[in-house]
């Protein structure tokens, strides 16, 4: 049977699900992927709720074949970072399809069709709406468990991206991060020298939290998150997020945060120049949890946060003012975070996508017993 491409209606809650639930369905049974949580996907597609969509046009497809669903894709045009990077790029995201290249093919195609008739140059991804969404393709690592905010896929998958004439755009690499044990404190122990010189230098220390409401507290939390937007800004591809997208992601993360894993540093005004956050991972309890809250998904989420968390740390995001990264002020994060993670009984951490381009960000890991064990890519092709 051939194959055949459907626009899905945004408003339509059941194609939606569908789209989602597709994932779910491709990798139910491989013990590596994480299935993405439905209500937070619900949110993510939501034209009303999330804001990306007020300088993104976008529309989502899924691919039948004898009345079953076979693969899909997300098509999106980021108006705001075209302009920011003075390009005219289509993006594909959240790309999936079971390995058949007639359907990779059509899929791809009306990828391309779509990006060429809202009159792009070039499609580049996988890629989401912003950063915050999972951005790349695995190519290494294909037997290593993925993360909550990253995406996997089973190893046909770049095989079909070449075969269809796509090349490399970029890299990002992921780390595991081995945190020091008794007999390895000399690691530990170079970041606490750094971090003591650093304070003095430049005056600046370290602030923790203990609730959300002092997050927020005279919205300091846009103060952390202008942070962010300013230590990415020169990264591939990034836009700015707005206070409606700071808004969600806080909303969305903060319930779950532990904010012994929150570290802010701060200069001697009390404004914040850098801060990391981790968080025990869920990739287990997502998947006992089927990517569902409810009825009894919930449960699995708040025992891996609360009773009985995970060995592994993954460390959602380390953003350090432009100004500062050049200063060794990352060492206070690590001095800060190294202990509380050995006190917690985490063995490892995992790191959220680097860009292989970004060499400050690599070199941070430097005094670390740690290996790059996954890789993942952003293909193009001009159109």
């Amino acid at each position: 049977m051939a194959v055949e491409i459907r626009r899905i209606d945004l408003n339509d809650r059941k194609e939606v699900k569908a789209f989602i639930r597709f994932n779910y369905e491709l990798y139910k049974d491989n013990p590596y992927s994480v299935p993405d949580l439905l209500e937070d996907m619900y949110e993510t597609y939501d034209p009303k709720r999330n804001d990306a969509f007020t300088f993104c046009d976008a529309d989502l497809f899924l691919a039948y074949r004898d009345g079953r669903i076979v693969g899909r894709i997300a098509c999106i045009k980021n108006n705001k970072a075209n302009r920011i990077w003075q390009n005219n790029n289509a993006r594909f995201g959240w790309i999936d399809f079971i390995d058949d290249e007639e359907v990779s093919k059509a899929l791809l195609d009306t990828a391309e069709e779509w990006g060429r008739n809202h009159g792009c140059d070039k499609i580049v991804g996988p890629l989401g709406f912003t950063d915050m969404d999972a951005e790349g393709m695995l190519i290494d690592g294909f037997d290593q468990l993925s993360t909550m905010s990253t995406t996997y896929n089973y190893p046909y998958y770049p095989q079909h991206m070449e075969k269809h004439g796509y090349t490399h755009e970029i890299d990002w690499v992921e780390r595991k991060v081995m945190v020091p044990t008794p007999g390895h404190e000399a690691q530990k122990d170079k970041y606490f020298r750094v971090a003591e010189i650093v304070k003095k230098r430049s005056n600046v220390h370290v602030r923790k939290f203990h609730s959300v409401s002092e997050v927020k507290r005279d919205g300091y939390h846009y103060k952390i998150f202008d942070v962010v937007n300013r230590a990415y800004a020169p990264l591939y591809g990034y836009s700015e997020m707005t206070k409606h997208q700071i808004d969600k992601y806080v909303n969305q993360y903060l319930q779950f945060l532990d904010f012994r894993l929150l570290t802010v540093v701060e200069n001697e005004e009390g404004e914040p120049v850098a801060m990391g956050v981790g968080i025990p991972s869920l990739s287990r309890a997502l998947q006992k949890a089927r990517g569902k809250l409810f009825p009894f998904g919930w449960w699995h989420l708040i025992k891996a946060l609360k009773f009985k968390h995970s060995e592994i740390i993954d460390l959602l995001l380390v953003a350090v003012l432009p100004e500062y990264q050049s200063k060794g002020v990352n060492a206070l994060l690590f001095a800060d975070i190294i202990p509380i993670a050995q006190e917690m009984g985490f063995v490892f951490a995992e790191t959220h996508p680097q860009l292989e381009t970004n060499d400050r960000s690599q070199s941070q890991w430097a005094y670390l017993d740690c290996t790059i064990h996954k890789r993942r890519r952003c293909y193009q092709k001009p159109l």
